[in-house]
């Protein structure tokens, strides 16, 4: 909204602002003006920047002091027009309106001021000099322009520089006493330059600006000559402008402010907009947490090309290529960010090299992580490294997988799902926090030099099952049996710890199975951890594996971190079996022949014998009908061993195929 003061009183000749607006609209000059024009709406598809425009007139002599002021705070730009040939007309700018409309505006936010001198017709001097020392004393003038509402001269440009001090406002950006941009437009545009330095070698080459002229903002690449334009222009300014034939961060600053002094705002609002930049240079809730529909029952994982991009930015800051970021490497990844998004405990929720730097893989573990357990949180993060940018897509929510409904799973059984959840319940002292690290490859010496505020409840990485690499995610629950909140209970198997050693530890396990999981349909295992001490009778009216028996659950799986190598990580994997396959529960560990995975076997290798034996009928029956006319014994002698081979073969392959499974 665009509104229109005189700068005169009303026993002053008047300045012509009606006069200016009435031009505007019918492009010739009126022959009768009235006091005030009425609202006018400019339709977005006849204005240069393609947005609606409401213009608005002032007069005293038909509006109140209180009218005045609600149109002040309804205005997004104000234009105080003054007469060229009027020196009071000039005067009255600084003695009345600008001080009444910066006591009817908040300090923070301040309507910008385009100062209008009208009648230019009328003289033959510019009012240009006495102008511009008012502007540089009040920042919130945009700009002056000088006019005719008789000969139209500059109409046009004066509601285009109008709607320009709205989109595209000098006062965020550059600071016009010190002749430099603001600290927060830096810190903008250095986030813009990291993100489009593709390689992190500190400065743009020309493919990166290439990039960045058409992926990112303009749509139109920059031909070599006029990129080398560029580059002279910082040189011939400033000496560590351009490195390497490449565009420094000082030599991006430099051109950004010299778009400004220019008057090219638009320029640089351009790509700070594209960025995600709002009009108070910071980023903007709608391109940091754009919507995901997440129904019930339903997870939420990273897709493929969300991995690729995760993949660049690792390789773009692991320098010393050792596939694992160091602390000053994980510092230098996060100067994008506004905050440093990872703690301490992060090194132990994820796999770290023997220096205890998170390597690759615990790299996309952890965001596998953060996309699990808080969406929004990830595509935050999305957002600060420009994923929609880079990507060319509409917002982070591209990089999500919403994953179906867990009932549909179930009914179906199969999952496309590659993140799993494994809730760890035990006693206090059960061993839960050492079964999650000894997922990560860790022992019991490495699990005691961990600080106890860098611990983590959490611990996810890889596993294989059938030839697939999923995500296990570990969830150690603190120890409350009276309340097991909806997210303790939320997952797709239970691991119930207890400890050998201690005979009050299976009694928590009993309870809380009893009490949560019983007529669960989610499958539960019986860890029996610290197995290399001895083991004692629990105090439990029975014993575990009778319990475990009783329950039809398989029975107790023992469990030791203690060693000299890595711990063992059979577990796990089955763990992730079960978790993708509940119909079957877990493997058969015990050879019982009563469990749905013994049944299942069976009848899977009844079968197999059925085909085997129906293939060599075949086989037979083919050769003999192909090979009526021989007779002699040599060739039946052939035919039997061909088909004692292939039955031979054909168990191997059975005995193959049941091992891997």
């Amino acid at each position: 909204k665009i509104m229109f003061f005189c700068a005169l009183s009303l026993c002053t000749a008047k300045v012509g602002k009606t006069s200016l607006i009435m031009s505007l609209v019918s492009e010739e000059f009126p022959d009768e003006v009235p006091l005030r024009a009425e609202e006018i709406t400019i339709p977005a598809d006849v204005t240069p920047e393609r947005v609606p425009t409401h213009i608005v007139d002032y007069s005293e002599a038909e509006q109140s002091d209180e009218q005045l002021y609600q149109e002040i705070s309804k205005a997004n730009v104000i234009c105080i027009v003054y007469s060229v040939n009027n020196k009071m007309s000039i005067e009255k700018v600084t003695s009345h309106w600008i001080p009444l409309i910066n006591d009817r505006t908040d300090k923070d936010s301040r309507v910008p001021l385009i100062l209008v001198g009208n009648k230019s017709d009328l003289v033959e001097h510019s009012s240009m000099e006495t102008i511009l020392p008012i502007m540089n004393q009040y920042q919130d003038i945009e700009t002056c322009v000088e006019c005719s509402a008789k000969n139209l001269k500059n109409i046009s440009e004066l509601f285009y520089y109008a709607q320009k001090a709205v989109l595209h406002p000098t006062g965020p950006l550059y600071c016009p006493e010190e002749k430099e941009l603001k600290p927060s437009c830096i810190k903008a545009l250095t986030r813009i330059f990291k993100v489009s330095d593709l390689d992190n070698d500190g400065v743009l080459n020309d493919n990166e600006l290439n990039f960045f002229q058409v992926k990112t903002c303009f749509n139109t690449p920059l031909a070599p000559q006029a990129l080398e334009d560029v580059k002279n222009v910082v040189r011939r300014n400033m000496t560590d402008g351009v490195k390497a034939n490449g565009l420094t961060l000082k030599g991006f600053l430099f051109l950004h402010t010299l778009f400004i002094q220019r008057g090219r705002h638009e320029t640089t609002w351009t790509v700070l907009r594209r960025f995600g930049y709002d009009d108070d240079l910071e980023l903007t809730q709608e391109y940091l947490f754009p919507i995901v529909k997440i129904p019930a029952d339903c997870t939420t994982e990273l897709n493929h090309n969300a991995y690729l991009f995760l993949q660049s930015v690792f390789d773009k800051h692991d320098k010393d290529r050792d596939c694992a970021l160091s602390p000053e490497e994980v510092k230098d990844l996060f100067k994008v960010f506004p905050y440093m998004p990872w703690g301490p405990d992060v090194n132990n929720t994820v796999c770290t090299n023997d220096q205890g730097w998170i390597t690759y893989q615990g790299y996309l573990s952890q965001w596998t992580l953060t996309t699990y357990l808080d969406v929004q949180r990830s595509l935050e993060y999305l957002g600060y490294l420009g994923y929609s940018i880079i990507y060319e897509q509409e917002s982070q929510a591209a990089a999500i997988t919403v994953t179906r409904n867990k009932r549909i799973d179930l009914q179906k059984k199969q999952t496309q799902r590659s993140v799993f959840r494994c809730n760890v319940l035990g006693a206090r002292g059960s061993g839960k926090s050492g079964f999650l690290q000894a997922f990560l490859g860790r022992n019991l010496q490495y699990q005691r030099r961990i600080r106890e505020d860098h611990k983590s409840l959490f611990a996810i990485s890889t596993t294989y099952v059938y030839g697939q690499e999923k995500y296990l995610l570990l969830h150690e629950v603190m120890p409350d049996f009276d309340f097991l909140s909806e997210a303790d209970l939320a997952c797709d198997v239970v691991c119930l710890v207890y400890d050998i050693n201690s005979p009050r530890s299976f009694e928590y396990c009993a309870k809380v199975y009893k009490q949560y999981f019983i007529d669960s349909k989610t499958p539960c295992v019986v860890i029996a951890t610290k197995s290399d001490l001895h083991e004692v009778r629990q105090h439990y009216s029975l014993s575990p594996h009778e319990f475990c028996r009783k329950h039809k659950l398989h029975p107790p799986q023992p469990f030791t971190c203690n060693s000299t190598d890595a711990p063992n990580k059979d577990i796990y994997t089955r763990l992730t079996t079960m978790a993708m396959y509940p119909h079957n529960r877990l493997r058969c560990m015990c050879a019982c022949n009563r469990c749905t995975y013994c049944l299942c076997q069976n009848l899977l290798k009844l079968e197999l014998l059925r085909n085997i034996k129906a293939q060599l009928r075949r086989v037979v029956f083919n050769r003999h009908m192909a090979q009526a006319d021989l007779k002699n014994s040599t060739f039946w002698l052939r035919a039997s061993v061909g088909a004692t081979v292939f039955a031979v073969l054909g168990f191997a392959m059975y005995r193959v195929l049941l091992k891997q499974r």
